[in-house]
């Protein structure tokens, strides 16, 4: 497998109160926040669109168990389901069944720390 990662998909994190959050980034840093957060667009190296979510999320939200931790990171990744069965290989946590959506497929992974990483192989156009 060549690339496992291509690049951040997005940074979700706990917030006691995610619209005042969104809001005080907004007037203070000019980010032009929505219900979810923020989206990032960018092109990769062969200039195709891609986009990196910023979304604070309420602090007693359930979608980072089994972590625990304040925060969740999510990568980019060419092939999920490829992936998903290497990491099983390697002896990696495999936290729940991969998610498809039009706008890509999901799967979820464990740190030795306990970090939940959301793995999202990603369809860009259908946010276009």
């Amino acid at each position: 497998m060549k690339n496992r990662v291509t690049g951040l998909g997005g940074f979700f994190f706990k917030a006691q109160n995610p619209d005042h959050i969104k809001e005080w980034y907004k007037n203070h840093l000019g980010i032009p926040t929505d219900n979810y957060g923020w989206s990032f667009w960018w092109k990769d190296a062969e200039g195709n669109d891609c986009m990196t979510q910023w979304s604070p999320m309420k602090d007693d939200t359930t979608y980072f168990a089994p972590s625990e931790k304040q925060f969740m990171m999510n990568f980019r990744v060419e092939n999920l389901v490829e992936l998903l069965a290497a990491l099983e290989k390697e002896g990696v946590t495999i936290v729940g069944e991969i998610q498809e959506f039009d706008y890509g497929k999901f799967g979820w992974i464990l740190d030795p720390e306990g970090n939940k990483l959301e793995l999202w192989e990603p369809v860009d156009k259908a946010f276009l």
